[in-house]
């Protein structure tokens, strides 16, 4: 079993910073890719960015050159930058992470922008 836990979430105005992290404990292995979703009153939940062990990682467009990924493979720690919030970034934003079959996520953590 693996348990995600989210941090850093909370109320911005459009243009400000946010930076979350995501704690993994339990039975982690070096081979996995961990993650961030988003999901948007009305809308699915859609991924972010993640990031591989070896550091590849795989940013939605709308988010590019805005949110930065980064990973402390020793604390098994994932960490999101988010700069010049927009409104439209307004959403529960869960960790995921994958290894092997299984997909674990976070409990999510509320990010709002207001306008």
């Amino acid at each position: 079993q693996v348990q995600l836990v989210e941090s850093g979430g909370g109320l911005v105005q459009a243009g400000g910073s946010l930076r979350l992290s995501c704690v993994a404990s339990g039975n982690i292995f070096n081979n996995n890719i961990m993650g961030w979703y988003r999901q948007a009153p009305g809308k699915q939940r859609e991924l972010v960015v993640d990031i591989t062990s070896t550091g590849t990682t795989n940013y939605v467009d709308s988010v590019k050159g805005r949110f930065t990924i980064s990973k402390d493979n020793a604390k098994n720690t994932v960490y999101l930058e988010m700069n010049s919030l927009k409104p439209e970034d307004t959403a529960v934003y869960y960790c995921n992470i994958k290894q092997f079959i299984y997909t674990y996520w976070g409990q999510g953590t509320q990010v709002t922008v207001s306008s």
